[in-house]
């Protein structure tokens, strides 16, 4: 379940990337200015898995990939940092082993539906990405078993001016992961 943490008044990133570390399974974004605390369900974190072992095994197959990485801090401005549940990094833009946080805008970024967030997701935070600049974000419907993709059609877009809804029948793809498919009976699967 996901939550806003009370706080009195708004905070900024540099407030927010100042506090303590946490070391639970919570995670916290700032958004807007608000701190939203999430707590992934068993549903999000097997689609996540299932998720990361499919674009890291892309990854690993070839050379010039990139890199894919769990959630990691990444600050688009003074009131938003972002950790989505999956980000893939471009070859020459993935983060060093050790560079602090907060890190930059990856290529892609992949939110997953937790109850209480998915507000933020569709709404605030795709809004802000695609503000900052971001080439593609995939949202993950698991309870609809859907898979919202929205991209640039060029690299200049100022926009999402693409956007697909992936259904059961479909595979999820990418013109920034060339020859990467999954099926989404594969991300989706109950029995496996």
């Amino acid at each position: 379940m996901a939550s806003a943490m009370p706080v009195a008044q708004r905070m900024t990133a540099d407030e927010f990337l100042a506090l303590p570390e946490r070391h639970d399974a919570q995670r916290w974004e700032l958004v807007d200015g608000e701190v939203i605390v999430n707590e992934p369900t068993w549903l999000h974190g097997t689609a996540f898995t299932r998720l990361l072992v499919a674009v890291d095994n892309w990854s690993q197959a070839g050379a010039h990939r990139g890199r894919v990485s769990p959630a990691i801090d990444v600050r688009l401005d003074d009131r938003n940092v972002f950790a989505p549940d999956l980000l893939w990094y471009s070859e020459g833009h993935v983060p060093a082993l050790h560079d602090p946080p907060p890190y930059g805008m990856p290529a892609l970024a992949i939110e997953i539906r937790s109850p209480s967030t998915w507000a933020y997701d569709v709404g605030a935070k795709k809004a802000s990405y695609e503000r900052h600049g971001l080439k593609e974000l995939w949202l993950v419907d698991t309870p609809a078993e859907q898979v919202l993709v929205f991209r640039r059609s060029q690299r200049d877009s100022a926009s999402f001016d693409l956007a697909f809804e992936l259904g059961p029948e479909d595979f999820l793809s990418s013109p920034l992961l060339p020859d990467f498919a999954l099926a989404l009976t594969e991300l989706f699967a109950a029995d496996r």
